[in-house]
């Protein structure tokens, strides 16, 4: 049996740009690569709350989330909604769950912590100019498409992300 770590991405939006940050050199995986905020989920993030049921803990990864993008950008988010998820497996071969979801800004001004090195909000056409991570635009993408009244094209999506495999 795998036990997998469990993380959160969130792409943030403010009118029409896009947050992606800059994951700092000395990352295990993808150091230098520019991606969108996020993080693991850890036990202190629920274990010493009071359940929010008689018998779990409920909005967890959300809360979780904001956590991270709070930790990591100094910003504040709202309207937390689900986009999709993804299996990574990290160099030392642990697999990880991660759940992408997308965000409004709310508040804040970036200050980043030592996790990314940089930031940038960009349009969806200025964000082909950055080494994106794999995936993260594609999903940044159908996020632009959401946000302009379309309903989420998991066929037209799914072949982009396959389209990038052979690249």
């Amino acid at each position: 049996m795998a036990l997998y770590k469990i993380a959160s991405t969130a792409i943030v939006y403010k009118e029409d740009k896009y947050l992606i940050v800059r994951r700092s050199l000395n990352k295990k995986a993808f150091p230098g690569r520019w991606t969108v905020p996020g993080g693991k989920l850890e036990l202190e993030d629920y274990i010493n709350s009071p359940k929010t049921s008689k018998d779990a803990w409920y909005f967890v990864l959300e809360d979780s989330l904001k956590r991270e993008v709070r930790e990591e950008t100094n910003l504040e988010i709202k309207r937390v909604r689900y986009l999709c998820d993804l299996i990574f497996i990290y160099p030392d071969k642990t697999p990880s769950l991660v759940l992408s979801f997308f965000s409004q800004y709310k508040s804040g001004k970036i200050k980043l912590n030592e996790e990314n090195i940089d930031y940038r909000w960009a349009s969806l056409k200025e964000l082909k100019r950055y080494d994106l991570i794999s995936g993260i635009f594609e999903e940044i993408q159908e996020v632009d498409r959401i946000l302009r009244g379309k309903e989420i094209n998991k066929k037209g999506f799914r072949k982009k992300i396959n389209k990038n495999l052979t690249k």
